[in-house]
């Protein structure tokens, strides 16, 4: 019998499929846009409203913390209601919280604005992931995972470069009208250009799930299918307590841990490198250019994680990463070279702590199946963010209290060696198979 899910694994991808897949690399661009505009902004919000460091770690943790509820709630919904629907509420979220940052008369609702934003964000990238596995063949699934993953650094790439450009003309208001423009514009590109994928289709089987299957079959140029599987029996009450079931505890438990401390070190880097420059007397355009190279270093390492993952086992490639992660961020912390050296330094930074982040991504689409891959990643991500929430608050605690940035890069990039170590106990082949059976 040929199955749905047969067809799209052993077929080579369509032209269809490859547009989705980059259509879920600029989603997740977004996310690098947003996340960074805070970053871009927060030395005109600083002065602006007269905060100081400690205060305004809280400012740049606020969508973080969005992010991690967004993450573990609708990861679990997108794998009840479709990953299409998910991606499109979460578009609208992010769309509305942007804009109304952009309008923001206190620091009270900008922390507000940006935690809706979060939730958006964090749903996305839980729907976004799944999506991009099950458009995928079976020979090309990491890559396209690393692929859609460095969508983020590139987003932020963008997002730099017209941040610097706004902010030489304009306040740090304008970064966020600009964002809010650009998630708006992919509405549209998902509704027409993104069905919802046929392994969610094939797994809950609604009504007319076959003619649905064969419709997205026929659109993707495939060969349409026989008959559906037989239907699986409900294992638990909830994608997530099936997250906590014997078979896949110590997958969720890995995973989640490592990225909860690799997403401690890379998002110190990420949003203090604009102001530690800053502080260091260059001007905000220019710190924000400095960004705009540890994001350009941070797509290439997703790209170069993503190609060798065709190759290599992921997990082996991401502890390795992981390691030299520690090391950049702490000869960051050590840089003396002037503004050529900062760049330098923040470039080769990037290029180690996201290309981890591909490489986590990665494990996780292969460890978690089809019913809990949005719950399994949307968990892990949700967790994670809680480093990345506590990570700019502990390092603004410690740069208030007169810890040197050399002290602060050390401490922080340590969050990625524990990652390493957690990593060496997870075994990725056996354990996904014996989810997909279970």
């Amino acid at each position: 019998m040929t199955t749905p899910t047969s067809i799209i694994d052993e077929s080579g991808l369509s032209t269809f499929q490859i547009i989705a897949i980059a259509i879920a690399v600029g989603l997740n661009g977004l996310d690098g846009l947003d996340i960074v505009s805070i970053s871009f902004a927060a030395p005109g919000i600083a002065a602006d409203w007269g905060i100081n460091k400690a205060e305004l770690g809280v400012v740049l943790s606020a969508e973080v913390i969005g992010m991690a509820v967004g993450s573990i709630f609708l990861g679990g919904l997108t794998d009840k209601i479709g990953r299409r629907p998910l991606m499109l509420g979460c578009l609208c979220a992010m769309t509305l919280g942007m804009a109304l940052v952009a309008l923001s008369t206190s620091v009270m609702e900008l922390l507000a604005w940006r935690f809706i934003t979060g939730i958006g964000i964090g749903g996305m990238l839980a729907a976004v992931t799944a999506a991009t596995a099950e458009y995928s063949n079976r020979k090309n699934r990491s890559l396209a995972v690393s692929i859609m993953a460095i969508g983020y650094p590139l987003g932020a790439v963008f997002g730099g470069l017209c941040a610097a450009w706004l902010l030489e003309s304009h306040d740090w208001r304008s970064i966020f009208v600009f964002g809010a423009c650009a998630t708006a514009a992919f509405i549209p590109l998902v509704w027409f250009r993104m069905p919802e994928t046929v392994a969610f289709l094939s797994q809950k089987q609604p009504s007319g799930a076959l003619e649905k299957i064969n419709a997205t079959l026929r659109r993707m140029g495939q060969a349409t299918a026989d008959a559906l599987p037989l239907p699986q029996e409900e294992r638990s009450r909830g994608t997530i307590r099936e997250l906590f079931g014997s078979v896949l505890l110590v997958a969720t438990l890995i995973t989640s841990l490592a990225y909860f401390a690799h997403a401690a070190t890379f998002y110190f880097i990420l949003k203090w490198v604009p102001k530690i420059v800053v502080d260091m007397g260059i001007d905000p355009s220019s710190a924000a250019r400095v960004l705009v190279w540890l994001s350009v270093g941070g797509a290439l390492g997703g790209a170069l994680i993503g190609v060798l993952a065709r190759r290599y086992p992921v997990k082996h490639l991401t502890i390795g990463v992981l390691v030299l992660s520690f090391f950049a961020v702490w000869l960051f912390g050590r840089s003396q070279g002037g503004y050529t050296g900062l760049v330098l330094m923040a470039a080769m930074g990037g290029f180690f702590t996201n290309a981890a982040i591909v490489g986590l991504y990665s494990i996780a689409a292969q460890v978690f199946p089809t019913q809990t891959r949005a719950s399994g990643v949307g968990f892990m991500i949700g967790f994670g963010r809680g480093g990345s929430a506590l990570s700019p608050i502990i390092a603004g605690i410690m740069f208030e209290n007169g810890v040197a940035l050399q002290s602060v890069a050390l401490l922080m990039g340590c969050g990625s060696l524990i990652a390493a170590i957690m990593l060496m106990f997870l075994k990725v082949k056996e354990w996904a198979s014996e989810a997909a059976v279970a």
